[in-house]
């Protein structure tokens, strides 16, 4: 048996519901509570709890759209690696630093990014997407010689969850630059060489 399609004023309440409570994550994370979200969105609690059943399914749907958002952020990189219009490497650096740069202005983002670490199957489709492009344009770097062999698609999600996104410009940037020079070939400490005697 089919779900029915939701009637317009159904429709309008599930889109209203879900604007809300991507900007309140957006301002105050993820650990707004549904009342809050269903008052901004201007319906009852009852109503909230018809189009999801608890707080983590509304969650999962707001964060939806943002592993949308990364996943076609990644796939784009991907593309152009793969069509030969940029390099792995600094395409990877960009994507790094385009995702920052989202997760500074889009708490749900950082959320997805946190989820992504804390619960590898959340919303297969879409991490999917972001880890089969990922993985690609971290084996196309490591092929081309400009990424440490030893860096997996986890270290990547790791330094997406590690990112400052609450800090000012200038610190996003100097963290960016530090953690990816940990990412790049030929940069690993080797021991100092002992003193000649």
């Amino acid at each position: 048996m089919q779900d029915r399609p939701l009637r317009a004023d159904a429709l309008r309440n599930r889109k209203k519901i879900l604007d809300s409570a991507r900007d309140l994550i957006t301002q105050y994370g993820a650990g707004v509570s549904t009342d809050a979200i269903a008052e901004a969105a201007g319906v009852a609690a009852g109503t909230l709890y018809r189009h999801f059943p608890d707080k983590a399914a509304l969650i999962d749907a707001v964060l939806s759209g943002a592993l949308d958002d990364l996943a076609q952020l990644t796939e784009d990189a991907w593309a152009r690696v793969d069509s030969g219009e940029a390099v792995a490497m600094a395409e990877f650096r960009a994507l790094a630093g385009r995702y920052v740069e989202h997760a500074s202005r889009d708490r749900a983002i950082r959320a997805a990014a946190d989820r992504m670490v804390q619960e590898y199957r959340f919303t297969g489709d879409r991490l999917q997407r972001a880890t089969d492009a990922g993985r690609k344009l971290v084996a196309r770097a490591q092929a081309d010689g400009d990424m440490h062999p030893d860096i997996t698609i986890e270290d990547v999600y790791l330094l997406l969850h590690t990112a400052p996104a609450d800090a000012p410009p200038a610190a996003r940037e100097r963290w960016l630059t530090l953690m990816l020079a940990g990412f790049a070939a030929g940069n690993r400490s080797q021991p100092a060489a002992a003193d000649p005697a």
